[in-house]
C-alpha cells in the first residue's frame, strides 16, 4: 500500500513540475517518473519472490564467471576423435590436416569471443 502512495506522490509532483517548468521539460519529466516507477515495481516483485521462496536470479557477473570452454573443449575431443579416423582413413593426411583445422578454427573463435567479453 505505501508503494502505491508513494507513486500516486511521484505522479502528482511530476504534474506540478511540468506546471511550473512547461511543455519543454516534459519528456524528461516522464522519463524520470517512468525510471521511478520502475525502479519501484522491481522493488516490490523482488519482495514478494522472496517472500514465496524463490530463489535470487544470478547476475550478470556471476554468470560470466562460469566456464563455458569446458564444452567446447570436450565437444572438440569427442569430434576430433572419430573425425581423426575417418579424415585420415579416407582422405589422408589432406583430410586428417583440414578437419583439425576446422576444429581448431572453432576453439580459436571461440576463446577470442571470451576474451573480448573480458574487456
Amino acid at each position: 500500500m505505501q508503494d502505491y502512495q508513494d507513486i500516486r506522490q511521484d505522479m502528482h509532483a511530476t504534474v506540478e513540475a511540468r506546471r511550473d517548468l512547461g511543455p519543454e521539460y516534459e519528456a524528461a519529466l516522464i522519463e524520470s517518473f517512468v525510471s521511478r516507477l520502475d525502479a519501484t515495481i522491481a522493488h516490490r516483485v523482488r519482495a514478494e519472490m522472496h517472500a514465496a521462496g524463490a530463489p535470487k536470479a544470478k547476475s550478470a557477473k556471476s554468470r560470466k564467471g562460469s566456464n563455458g570452454s569446458i564444452p567446447i573443449a570436450l565437444g572438440s575431443m569427442g569430434i576430433g576423435i572419430p573425425l581423426t579416423a575417418v579424415a585420415a582413413q579416407t582422405s589422408g593426411t589432406a583430410g586428417l590436416l583440414l578437419a583439425w583445422g576446422g576444429i581448431v578454427a572453432i576453439n580459436f573463435a571461440h576463446a577470442l569471443g571470451r576474451w573480448r567479453e573480458r574487456d
